[in-house]
């Protein structure tokens, strides 16, 4: 049976602290670089492949604006949106009014994310998905208390609050839906009205929340300062898009860093016994899989050899050898995430990737592109600074002979003098 996961976006509120020149219009529908707020949210959810449908949760008033938000959307992003669902009083009701709508449509998960929020990245959408399908319950996406807290008091005085294990709570927070619309109802019918988010209302009938790290650029849109940001990110085109040198307004800009290296890296998997293989993160089915202590991926180890060689800092080896069991089976884009780390904390930035896989079967070609998107999305990189070709050894060697898969990767670095 195939599991399906819907969406829901609450875009009901009135926006009270967001005051603009048109103040009768609320937030959701305020534009960004041509499209409304709600648009670019809708957008990226309608995408992505996790998501079978998507429920807008709008305000009565709001019909004129949500047409004309919706008006843009591609004729396959339609199909999967369902008519909207009307909002109620408070957040908590509105998103009871779009569970309703869905309870009809056979969806086994649920996440729900504020239209306010048009900047998640599809990185985020993966890993709840992954974290529902792996059997939680319910996620909740967010970020860690970096800055110091105070807590302030009518007398003047000032306090300094302990901020281990403090998260920012974000969205999108994902849940089995059964579950989540039992809970939303159950909290009705209580009485209870003061739930802040839903994974307060999970928490409440005792079930377990899982975290899954969210995104700086994940911000709600609340205040003046708030949409003028949101605007230049989607004016520059940021992680959003597809625009070479924004990615990453939190990053230096690349034209500020002028030592530029080069780093390459090759690896290479024999086959097993199995129905797919992993490439690049994707899953791209054949008749054996890939023979590894992690998930064998033999891209993302080229590539996170080829970003360690930039910046002289060993080898995938080194940092995760197969002699640890806590690797057996790890998912190899913990490997590519923590060499990019290793280069902004350098103070750098990656500015291409480059991989070249040698097979004579699987056919890369019709899975290329979405090799390609996920390694940008894994990398928080534009999709063209991310290249990937394949070819074949013209039937020699271990690979001409069916024997394995081999990647050869180039990762180009730069970093400050």
């Amino acid at each position: 049976m195939t599991i399906q996961s819907a969406a829901i976006i609450v875009a009901g509120g009135r926006g009270s602290r967001l005051r603009t020149n048109d103040e009768d219009l609320p937030k959701q529908y305020q534009h960004l670089d041509h499209k409304t707020i709600l648009t670019h949210t809708l957008e990226t959810f309608l995408n992505h492949s996790g998501i079978s449908q998507v429920i807008v949760v709008r305000h009565q008033d709001d019909l004129e604006f949500y047409e004309n938000a919706i008006a843009c959307l591609k004729s396959d992003q339609t199909a999967k949106l369902l008519p909207a669902a009307i909002g109620r009083d408070t957040r908590q009701g509105s998103v009871l009014s779009g569970l309703k709508a869905l309870e009809s449509m056979s969806c086994d998960f649920v996440l729900i994310h504020d239209a306010a929020r048009p900047f998640v990245p599809s990185r985020i959408l993966d890993d709840v998905i992954e974290k529902l399908n792996c059997g939680e319950t319910a996620i909740l996406t967010a970020l860690p208390v970096v800055d110091t807290l105070k807590r302030y008091s009518p007398d003047n005085a000032l306090e300094t609050v302990d901020r281990a294990g403090l998260w920012a709570a974000q969205t999108p927070q994902a849940f089995d839906f059964e579950m989540i619309l039992s809970a939303h109802e159950r909290a009705k019918l209580s009485g209870k009205t003061d739930f802040t988010d839903d994974t307060a209302i999970a928490e409440w009938i005792g079930v377990p929340v899982t975290l899954v790290e969210g995104h700086p650029d994940n911000f709600k849109i609340t205040t003046p300062a708030d949409l003028v940001r949101a605007r230049k990110i989607a004016h520059e085109g940021h992680l959003m898009t597809q625009t070479p040198d924004t990615a990453n307004s939190t990053l230096p800009p690349l034209e500020a860093l002028q030592d530029v290296r080069m780093g390459t890296g090759y690896d290479v998997h024999a086959f097993d016994q199995g129905d797919a293989v992993i490439l690049g993160g994707v899953a791209v089915p054949h008749d054996k899989k890939l023979k590894g202590h992690s998930d064998a991926d033999v891209v993302l180890h080229a590539l996170t050899d080829a970003i360690l060689g930039a910046i002289g800092d060993g080898d995938i080896g080194a940092h995760f050898p197969p002699s640890d069991p806590k690797w057996k089976g790890a998912a190899s884009d913990l490997f590519l995430i923590d060499a990019i780390r290793r280069v902004t904390e350098l103070g750098g930035r990656i500015a291409h990737l480059d991989a070249t896989i040698i097979c004579e079967a699987p056919k890369i070609g019709p899975h290329r592109e979405n090799i390609r998107t996920k390694i940008a999305q894994i990398c928080d990189l534009p999709v063209s600074r991310v290249s990937v070709k394949a070819t074949t050894s013209e039937k020699l060697g271990f690979t001409g002979r069916g024997e394995g898969i081999a990647t050869m990767a180039s990762a180009t670095v730069r970093l400050p003098f």
